[in-house]
């Protein structure tokens, strides 16, 4: 076992040193080669799964130091974060490598008792929120990051928070202290020995594995309470021992909708979106990029989940319905009324289903409860094949009732596995103009959750939103905008939305009267880390003149857009800062900027100053 204090000395010296590219980019090789030797013990797949994700983030790394290296070259000195989120992003590697080595190999029944398995499973949800949170943080705008690379970050980004949401946020209020003050020194011996076996394994590893026999000491005050909810989850055959054939091969995870290729439609289709035309696995060329639902899988799924007892969506048990505050409330008799209902719309009269499809909207509308208990009755798969309907106005409320169901969280999976999206598209396409209107909320509604993001934007909507946002009513585009907005928040849509033609549509919003320039600016931010939408607005040269009015007027966040727009498009372009340079206003609001505007726009504006003095002096 290696001398406790050397360890402590080791160990205040990772936590100690310059956040920089190169140690970051140490703890993620280290984790990488720690999970290249394999996980073994009670905690196998956790450990497997928080090893996978931080691994992910290795050429992100790698490009923040190449980043850092130029900026060293460029100014002679040495670099290193100035921004929190390192800080927070170093500590949260650091405390994941060495709960690895806590974890590993780990056998329960040595201990008989559940405590020592209970604050690690803790460790692991405070680890998952950390990472979540310091990834969260960082400031990407301010990082030459390729869009590639930001699309893995992303994705780890998804995973992390979809483990967060499962398994609950820790509530202790230490955490607001450094998670490293946490990790409490378990099964020291196996863990000295799991030290010893890695590195005999391995070359390359960073310094500072002898430090994790000592790991830290406790200071939780009550983990194991606030460990239940992980522990109940570990015990689930969901979370120990899903059959390999029905997870998917990229998340590792229970499939919820898997297509014929036998992946996570969310993750193929990220996949996919990189460029990629091979199998992940196989790493043979694909014949066929389109992805088909396999229903024989899902109905597999659904029969091992039924079997085994695991719970994949909410919905009402035994005629009583959970409300929020735990209690259950009788609906046997609101149930069957409704079960009545949706069975009217198998009628072959376009009347009465009319009228049905209009009560279920109206129903829709008025409670969650009513949410709920029309999607337990079925009514989600049935609405969605009346979206094909010919008569408009049954096609009208049936857009409406899945957008009033969605609002209902649980909601959105059921109709996301209905295979809503391509009807609600060609509703958007082809409806009325109430009809594009709701159309449109529903995907926004929709588009909420991460993975469907990827879903909608691979479905076609994205053209027929920026056909909307450019001739449609005033409300029909705000709803296209503010779904416009959510998609490519998804790295990937950005360009769809780009080749879409949605920079032209909004900077001709930025001018004039248009009432649409706040959302016009919201937009722009988001898209203008995309090289595409970079060049399009580079190739403008009018919205430099429009982007420096409106850094002088107008609410502090639309000033705070219009400086991010131009910082991004004046970065290494000499005519686009000599096109600002010669604009006497610009100077003036930079500066009042950099003073009044906000902590984003403050250090935006302050970076184009210095960009402008640059400039000048070569």
């Amino acid at each position: 076992m290696p001398n406790r204090k050397l360890a402590s000395a080791e160990m205040a010296g990772e936590v100690t040193t310059l956040v920089n590219g190169a140690v970051l980019l140490r703890l993620v090789r280290d984790v990488a080669c720690i999970s290249a030797a394999g996980f073994s013990g009670f905690f196998k797949r956790e450990c497997t799964k928080l090893g996978r994700r931080v691994s992910l983030l290795a050429h992100f790394v790698e490009e923040i130091e190449d980043s850092e290296r130029t900026q060293q070259n460029c100014r002679m000195g040495s670099s290193c974060f100035p921004d929190s989120g390192f800080a927070d992003l170093n500590l949260a590697l650091l405390v994941a490598k060495r709960l690895l080595f806590a974890a590993n190999g780990f056998d329960n029944s040595e201990l008989n008792c559940d405590d020592a398995t209970k604050k690690i499973l803790f460790q692991f949800q405070c680890v998952t929120w950390k990472l979540e949170k310091a990834l969260d943080n960082l400031p990407y705008d301010d990082l030459n990051i390729s869009e590639e690379v930001l699309e893995q970050v992303e994705l780890v980004r998804s995973q992390l928070r979809r483990a967060s949401e499962r398994n609950g946020h820790p509530l202790n209020p230490s955490l607001s202290q450094p998670l490293d003050k946490e990790i409490e020194g378990l099964h020291l011996d196996n863990v000295g020995n799991t030290v010893n076996e890695a590195s005999a394994k391995m070359d390359g590893v960073g310094e500072g594995l002898e430090a994790v026999d000592h790991i830290l000491n406790e200071d939780v005050s009550d983990p194991v309470s606030l460990s239940c909810k992980a522990l109940e989850e570990s015990k689930k055959p969901e979370s120990v021992s899903v059959p390999d054939d029905l997870r998917c091969p990229i998340s590792l995870e229970l499939m919820r909708d898997p297509v014929i290729m036998t992946y996570e439609r969310c993750y193929i289709q990220r996949w996919l979106d990189c460029g990629n035309t091979t199998c992940p696995k196989t790493r043979q060329k694909l014949q066929n990029l389109s992805l088909t639902p396999n229903y024989v899988l899902r109905s597999q799924i659904s029969q091992w989940c039924t079997k085994h007892e695991v719970v994949q969506l909410a919905s009402v048990v035994n005629g009583r319905l959970k409300r929020s505050d735990g209690s259950f409330r009788d609906v046997k008799g609101d149930m069957a009324a409704i079960e009545a209902l949706v069975f009217r719309l198998a009628s072959q009269c376009v009347k009465e289903i009319r009228a049905v499809v209009a009560e279920i909207r109206s129903l829709s509308k008025r409670s969650t409860d009513n949410r709920i208990l029309l999607a337990a009755a079925g009514a989600i798969p049935i609405l969605v094949n009346l979206l094909a309907s010919d008569d408009g106005e049954v096609q009208d409320n049936a857009v409406t009732s899945i957008l009033n169901l969605s609002i209902y969280n649980e909601n959105k999976e059921l109709i996301m596995l209905a295979n809503a999206v391509p009807s609600v598209v060609q509703v958007l396409r082809e409806g009325s103009v109430e009809t594009k209107e709701n159309a449109a909320a529903s995907l926004f509604s929709l588009s909420v959750a991460e993975e469907n993001k990827i879903i909608i934007g691979a479905s076609g909507a994205i053209p027929v939103l920026v056909e909307l946002l450019q001739n449609g009513t005033s409300r029909g585009k705000k709803d296209a905008a503010t779904t416009l907005f959510n998609l490519c928040v998804y790295q990937g849509n950005k360009g769809r939305a780009v080749r879409a033609g949605i920079v032209p549509v909004l900077v001709k919003m930025l001018t004039g009267s248009s009432s649409m320039a706040d959302e016009a600016l919201t937009i722009l931010s988001v898209l203008v880390s995309h090289h595409e939408a970079k060049a399009a607005l580079v190739g403008a040269r009018a919205t430099i003149h429009v982007l420096t009015d409106l850094l002088g007027t107008g609410l502090p966040h639309c000033r705070e857009n219009a400086v991010v727009i131009l910082v991004s498009i004046c970065r290494r372009n000499s005519a686009n800062l000599a096109c600002l340079s010669r604009l006497g206003a610009a100077r003036a609001a930079l500066a009042e900027l950099a003073e009044s505007g906000t902590e984003r726009a403050k250090r935006k504006a302050a970076a184009l100053m210095e960009q402008l003095r640059s400039s000048q002096e070569v």
